[in-house]
């Protein structure tokens, strides 16, 4: 048994997991055991679909619940979305609820619609009730698993409850008990208040009255603000009637506001639809990106046609060439700041979509300091490798009206994409680099045209 451990130790673990796959081998589960989370997700994405797909069937439900809930969501829902809709049923209620639902929504409506079909009818009513809200807010976040007992029950009561359904609640990601009047949310209880508390003492006189709460509707920036504020490590979540509907706890609204980053590097980075991982199929992942990189192709052709339109000017002082793409850059690299300040100001609710002005003064004092300072240096440059003082005030000139002209604009096209309702983060990036392209080619070869030739 030795040797056999030692020879899976030189192997590399999706091998290792193929091999026991294809053999059927009860030693699966406990090889699995002995690999960090981390690495359980990289095997298993090395995996064909088809070991994939067996690993899932050969092993019970509990354990594929807990394999899904160490990946990523996008990568789980696709690793259930090839299984029998009773397997992934089995496998999805062993789940905690929040997952549950965060799973599901990455699948097809019919997919998802289909394994809820096939779930207990009580826990496919509660998925479907999560489904209903937005990911980013206390309702897409929060888990129902959580404990409550009406004011009118004591101390013993709770604890002869917690004696009865121990296993059942030790699946549940207890912090907190709640207390509540006619389902209302009136308190909250620290399970050591319980333990050292008289048996025979009412919950109302030991619970923390008026406990901090959030609406089902509240959103993640809320949230952040809330935990931010305080050391709790959940937060219950009340209903339009002030009801108990579940809690939301610390790392759930940690790991929500790391995937919103992470999706927005991606959508600044031309990947669109969602979350890529290379373990997709190719044709899927290929779409995701030409889909943005053929609009791009175009708004680039748009830009290089100024360069087109004053060929003759730029053949007569071909030194121009050196510095258009460092003006281009140089101010779309100004833009992107400006833009990442204004989607960052609008998540936090620190900006609205009608403050253009104030935002276009704010940028317009600072894109005036740095054109003056950047076009100075370029224009110096210039100056020094040619020997033309002309050539300096054309470069210079260009690169500060350009840096000026771009930030002004990468800090109000966030607001005005918000408000038209397109996601600022997926089209500023391309729409500022176009315009600053077009605006530094025509600046560079308009002021040549009148000054050099």
């Amino acid at each position: 048994m030795t040797e056999e451990l030692q020879d899976r130790r030189l192997e590399e673990p999706w091998d290792v997991i193929a091999r026991l796959v294809g053999s059927r081998d009860v030693g699966l589960g406990p090889y699995l055991d002995t690999l960090p989370p981390t690495e359980v997700a990289r095997a298993i994405s090395r995996l064909s679909r088809q070991d994939q797909t067996a690993l899932l069937t050969l092993l019970d439900s509990a354990e594929a619940a807990d394999i899904l809930e160490e990946v990523s969501e996008a990568q789980a829902g696709d690793l259930i979305e090839d299984l029998p809709a009773p397997k992934a049923a089995a496998i999805v209620e062993e789940m905690h609820s929040d997952e549950r639902a965060d799973i599901l929504a990455t699948l097809d409506q019919d997919d998802a619609e289909a394994i809820l079909r096939a779930m207990d009818p009580q826990t496919a009513q509660g998925v479907r009730q999560l489904l209903q809200y937005p990911n980013d807010t206390a309702g897409g976040l929060m888990a129902t698993d959580c404990l409550s007992y009406p004011d009118s029950c004591r101390v013993s009561d709770v604890l002869e409850d917690l004696r009865l359904h121990g296993e059942t609640y030790s699946d549940y990601d207890i912090q907190y008990v709640y207390v509540t009047s006619a389902a209302k949310l009136t308190g909250v209880l620290l399970l050591r208040d319980v333990l050292f508390a008289a048996r025979e003492r009412p919950i109302a006189e030991v619970m923390i009255k008026d406990p901090v709460s959030v609406s089902v509707t509240a959103p993640l920036e809320e949230l952040q603000q809330i935990f931010d504020a305080h050391g709790f490590l959940g937060i219950p979540v009340t209903g339009p009637a002030g009801q108990l509907v579940g809690v939301v706890r610390r790392a759930a609204v940690e790991e929500a506001a790391a995937e919103r980053s992470s999706g927005l590097f991606l959508k600044v980075s031309g990947i669109i639809g969602g979350e890529e991982l290379r373990s997709m199929p190719l044709a899927s992942r290929a779409f995701r990106r030409l889909s943005w990189l053929s609009i791009n192709i175009v708004l680039n052709i748009v830009a290089a046609s100024v360069i087109a339109f004053y060929q003759d000017t730029l053949e007569k002082a071909i030194v121009l060439a050196v510095f258009l793409p460092i003006i281009s850059d140089m101010s779309g690299c100004s833009g992107n700041q400006a833009v990442a300040v204004s989607i960052r100001e609008l998540s936090l609710g620190l900006v609205r979509t009608g403050e253009l002005l104030h935002v276009l003064l704010k940028e317009a004092g600072l894109g005036l300091v740095n054109g003056l300072v950047l076009g100075g240096l370029l224009g110096a440059v210039a100056q020094l490798w040619k020997g033309d003082p002309t050539l300096g005030i054309v470069v210079g000139a260009a690169l500060a009206a350009n840096t000026l002209i771009a930030v002004c604009l990468g800090g109000l096209l966030p607001l005005v994409l918000k408000r038209l309702k397109i996601d600022p983060a997926l089209v500023s990036g391309p729409l500022l680099t176009t315009v600053t392209d077009m605006c530094g080619f025509f600046l560079v070869l308009k002021l040549a045209d009148l000054i050099l030739v």
